[in-house]
């Protein structure tokens, strides 16, 4: 089952663009009716979620999964939000502890600089159509995320990370915790 992205592009599920084709769309807001706006990200993204990741290497075509917790909560090292992501991860018969953090920088439309924890910058953030696109050179690898609010509490992520050292799809659903 691809995503609405490549349906879109004609495109086999998380397989490149071939020779011929349009190239790979710019960072920016994805087409399509917008499912739920979301007029200041970091306001809405506040807070606990749960998160079920599947992980696909396209390349072996070896699949595991991700489930933990998410936590916006205010940055003790500045304006902003710490993004702490906590759970296990199951790649093969092998459960493992993973963790990450990112750093959310607000701005005053609404909009916000999603940065590593040690500041480099990662992607910008619009979810005000309830739709945005990222794009994240990382060395000769290529990260393109597509970010989709579904509703009130819950949203969707996935990222196409392609180049010569990975070839993945990564999909996570996110619902918020009470």
């Amino acid at each position: 089952m691809g995503s609405e992205l490549d349906r879109e592009q004609g495109q086999e599920p998380g397989r490149a663009s071939k020779p011929g084709r349009a190239p790979e769309p710019e960072p920016g807001p994805v087409a399509g009716p917008p499912p739920h706006w979301v007029p200041d990200a970091a306001a809405y993204l506040s807070g606990r979620w749960s998160i079920e990741r599947t992980v696909c290497d396209l390349r072996t075509g070896a699949e595991g999964s991700f489930h933990g917790t998410a936590e916006f909560r205010p940055d003790p090292a500045g304006e902003g939000l710490l993004h702490v992501e906590e759970g296990r991860l199951r790649w093969g018969a092998a459960v493992h502890p993973a963790s990450r953090t990112l750093r959310l920088r607000p701005r005053p439309d609404g909009t916000a600089a999603i940065g590593f924890a040690d500041g480099r910058p990662f992607h910008d953030l619009d979810l005000r159509t309830g739709r945005w696109r990222a794009v994240h050179p990382c060395a000769e690898d290529r990260y393109e995320g597509t970010f989709t609010v579904t509703g009130a509490d819950t949203w969707h992520l996935e990222w196409r990370v392609g180049g010569p050292a990975k070839d993945q799809l990564l999909r996570s659903a996110y619902r918020r915790l009470r």
